[in-house]
């Protein structure tokens, strides 16, 4: 009896769950877990506080392009937004107060790593290897939630001569705060969503920008304003207000999104932004160049008010052209331009055809997701559940993005993805995965619909279409459509054995 007993108490704790990133998806993941009595799970963090993305992007002008109304969660709605558009410290701030207020923060670990997470076909597990403090320890967990999010890899291109630049040079989402730019010459590589906000910030204090843009994106105006202390009280006291905001934010985004499914919806608004154009750019020469060759909305929709004003300063160069390569403290355009530089600051965005994850994760062969994705896609079902990896969830997977707020679309796939685990816990089951054949016809579906669309057709090449010309982001279908979609977890469209290893185990 008493060897029974010291084998059963050296036995490894084995949680319900485990969730990988405390930003966004984790902290709705975390909350939606304890609102559903679901509390034997470990959240981590790599970093020391909460915030993602959030936590990580300070560059000047840093913020959201999406109406503050809809960037927050359904649980838990602000009236704290200094203006329509939030700004990238309040959002960070409104993280945290969340965490702290639903007690999700004492549940994190912050400073810990996952290293690797392999799943165990011998015990119907996940074992992760985790590092704290310098420390690798193990964990084992019967499902896994990897809400570490879509845009956490920097992107820095491999350009001939780049070890030979002498001067500072640094990533947007890992800006050099304590390097003063002031009387500087800088390079800005890219014109991405990032760019267009840093741009104006850095423009008056610097001796001469140089920026590199190798497509012209569509910047259409952007209707924000100061709401003010005032606004924000009755706000804050009439909830009514915010609800009804907050649905007509909705609204007009299903609006875009009618119109990225349906191109031709979307010639009118270029037509008028081209026109727009010659109000807000007088030079000819630098209009032609700023000037889209694609349709609107095939490339990320930018939004400012300030980026061509900036473009037009005495100190601003544009080079229609991209960096090819880095000759000492040169810096040389695809047309031969060459100018010497103090700074490069990368505008150049994240890696987010691959997931980064899939580095760190072994599938039920063995695999390691990374390798499998080398020549091909990526693919999941309705972006939570991959084939072939057991009992685990990727929240904002493959094929789910809309043009929406990233906190609910988060929060609709965690509804799906709480709802499967609830399944797993209350059946006993023990091995869950996405069925091939539901899998492969949920993904021929959706490729065959994103080709009318305008990330398919509209001319440009983005960051929704990964090496093989595959779109492996955008959902072609309405968020709505998306909602329906998410709102069961069915277990018929997955392959289930029921409590097996438990027996096995047991026996």
């Amino acid at each position: 009896m008493a060897a029974a007993k010291k084998n059963k108490a050296t036995e490894p704790r084995i949680y319900d769950s485990f969730i990988v990133g405390a930003g966004i998806s984790g902290i709705c993941a975390a909350y939606k877990m304890k609102k559903e009595g679901y509390h034997d799970f470990r959240i981590i963090e790599k970093a020391h506080r909460v915030g993602g993305t959030w936590r990580e992007n300070t560059y000047p002008g840093c913020g959201c392009d999406v109406p503050s109304s809809l960037y927050s969660f359904s649980f838990a709605p602000s009236s704290k937004w200094s203006h329509l558009f939030a700004r990238q410290p309040e959002i960070l701030a409104y993280l945290e107060e969340v965490s702290k207020e639903f007690g999700i923060e004492e549940l994190i670990e912050f400073g810990t790593e996952l290293d690797n997470a392999q799943w165990d076909e011998s015990r119907h597990v996940w074992v992760l290897d985790i590092t704290s403090n310098g420390k690798t320890s193990q964990t084992l967990a019967r499902t896994v939630v990897f809400a570490t999010g879509p845009i956490t890899e920097a992107q820095i291109p491999n350009l001939p001569g780049l070890e030979s630049f002498k001067g500072e040079m640094f990533h947007s989402a890992k800006w050099n705060h304590d390097y003063d730019l002031a009387g500087k010459r800088v390079a800005v590589i890219g014109t991405g969503a990032s760019a267009i906000q840093f741009v104006p910030q850095i423009q008056p204090k610097v001796k001469e920008l140089h920026v590199f843009q190798r497509t012209a994106p569509w910047v259409l105006p952007k209707p924000d304003m100061n709401l003010g202390d005032t606004s924000k009280q009755v706000i804050d006291k009439l909830p009514i207000i915010q609800k009804t905001w907050r649905k007509a934010v909705a609204q007009s985004l299903n609006v875009i999104n009618f119109g990225l499914r349906n191109p031709v919806a979307l010639k009118p608004v270029s037509s008028a932004a081209k026109q727009l154009l010659r109000v807000q750019v007088k030079d000819k020469a630098l209009r032609k160049a700023v000037t889209p060759d694609f349709t609107l909305g095939c490339k990320r929709i930018l939004f400012a008010n300030n980026y061509y004003p900036a473009l037009q300063a005495s100190n601003a160069n544009l080079i229609p052209h991209g960096l090819v390569e880095v000759d000492g403290n040169t810096v040389i355009a695809a047309n031969g331009e060459r100018h010497e530089v103090d700074v490069i600051i990368w505008g150049t965005g994240f890696e987010v055809s691959h997931p980064p994850i899939g580095r760190k994760v072994i599938n039920a062969n063995g695999e390691r997701l990374s390798d499998l994705w080398k020549d091909t896609s990526p693919e999941a079902y309705l972006g939570a559940t991959m084939k072939d990896v057991p009992n685990a969830f990727l929240v904002l997977g493959p094929n789910v993005l809309v043009y929406d707020s990233f906190i609910g679309l988060a929060e609709a796939q965690l509804d799906y993805i709480i709802d499967g685990l609830k399944k797993i816990k209350a059946e006993g089951i023990s091995r869950l995965t996405i069925n091939p054949g539901v899998l492969q016809r949920h993904n021929e579906k959706v490729q065959k619909h994103l080709k009318g669309t305008v990330f398919n057709s509209g001319g440009c090449k983005s960051y929704y279409l990964d090496q093989n010309g595959r779109n492996f982001a955008a959902w072609p279908w309405s968020l709505a459509e998306l909602k329906k979609r998410l709102s069961d977890f069915a277990l018929p469209d997955y392959d289930v054995q029921y409590g097996v290893k438990e027996k096995q185990n047991a026996a």
